[in-house]
């Protein structure tokens, strides 16, 4: 349960008081977008459950791009720079938000922490959100394009039983793809066919951040999106 937002428990926050603190978010997000736009920075967040592979997605993104543009990173964890250490270690500058025992980050948290790192300085930066298919979907951070990373081990329902995280988002990445020849119980077909279920215009792209296969798709949907106008 998320102390700050109340996951939806009107018992725990009242509808009224969670209407204000997203208004509250909303405003704030739309400061952090004008300073990304202003800076030319394409700023995306990145979603996921735990273990779905955002991370990883990074740390291949940076190993593919051979240095092509400047990344940098906000890394939300609960606990740990665990992370965060790791984004560093590929070459990106991060910084771990730790977030106690909220499920998400928000946009109050992405603005404080934008005066210690050097954000500016980058093409592409990175909002790593907290491990989370629920929280995450409602808050807005200023970013220009959202990103859902699925693993194909989460099972075909994800779409269907989370569906305003996949509804909202601009591309759905379906990650461990390598592991389908383990896993014959698992059909991409039902994937695709969840997504376009809940998706208005299915966006989705499958790719191993292990093996790096469909990553230079990724990085071209990543280059489409970060060049165009009032982005």
């Amino acid at each position: 349960m998320c102390d700050a937002c109340g996951c939806g428990d009107a018992a725990l926050v009242p509808v009224e008081i969670h209407e204000r603190l997203l208004a509250g978010n909303d405003q704030i997000a739309a400061h952090n977008r004008e300073h990304f736009r202003e800076a030319g920075v394409f700023a995306l967040n990145l979603m996921g459950s735990p273990g779905a592979g955002k991370t990883a997605l990074l740390e291949a993104t940076a190993k593919a791009l051979r240095g092509r543009l400047r990344l940098g990173a906000l890394s939300g964890d609960l606990a740990t720079d665990r992370d965060g250490q790791r984004l560093r270690d590929a070459g990106i500058p991060a910084r771990t938000l730790t977030t106690g025992t909220a499920c998400h980050l928000d946009a109050t948290l992405v603005h404080d922490a934008l005066h210690d790192v050097d954000w500016r300085n980058t093409d592409v930066f990175f909002l790593e959100n907290v491990g989370n298919l629920v929280c995450p979907a409602i808050y807005d951070l200023g970013q220009a394009r959202s990103v859902v990373v699925l693993s194909v081990a989460e099972g075909e329902d994800k779409p269907l039983k989370y569906p305003v995280i996949f509804k909202d988002c601009d591309l759905v990445l379906l990650n461990k793809i390598d592991l389908l020849p383990h896993l014959p119980m698992v059909s991409m077909a039902r994937f695709e066919d969840a997504l376009q279920r809940v998706m208005p215009n299915p966006r989705w792209l499958a790719v191993s951040a292990w093996t790096g296969e469909g990553m230079a798709e990724w990085l071209e949907w990543l280059d489409r999106q970060r060049t165009k106008p009032g982005t």
